[in-house]
């Protein structure tokens, strides 16, 4: 299990997506990237269908998971 708490493109608030991670100042969960990232889409998709996340947010939760495995 990836710790999320240290990027700081992302949040979790119990009042947001049942306290789901989501990226910073949206509604969208981290889950929702990795879905569709695993069922062929690209991030320039991704950031199409869900406006309101930056690429620089999408680049550091990818860094972050990516050195995580790293570790692991």
């Amino acid at each position: 299990m990836l710790d999320w708490s240290t990027c700081p493109s992302v949040e979790r608030n119990s009042a947001k997506v049942s306290g789901a991670w989501v990226f910073r100042g949206t509604r969208v969960p981290l889950s929702a990237l990795f879905q569709n990232l695993e069922g062929g889409a690209t991030v320039d998709q991704f950031l199409g269908w869900f406006p309101g996340v930056k690429r620089e947010q999408v680049e550091a939760v990818l860094e972050h998971a990516a050195r995580s495995a790293q570790g692991a």
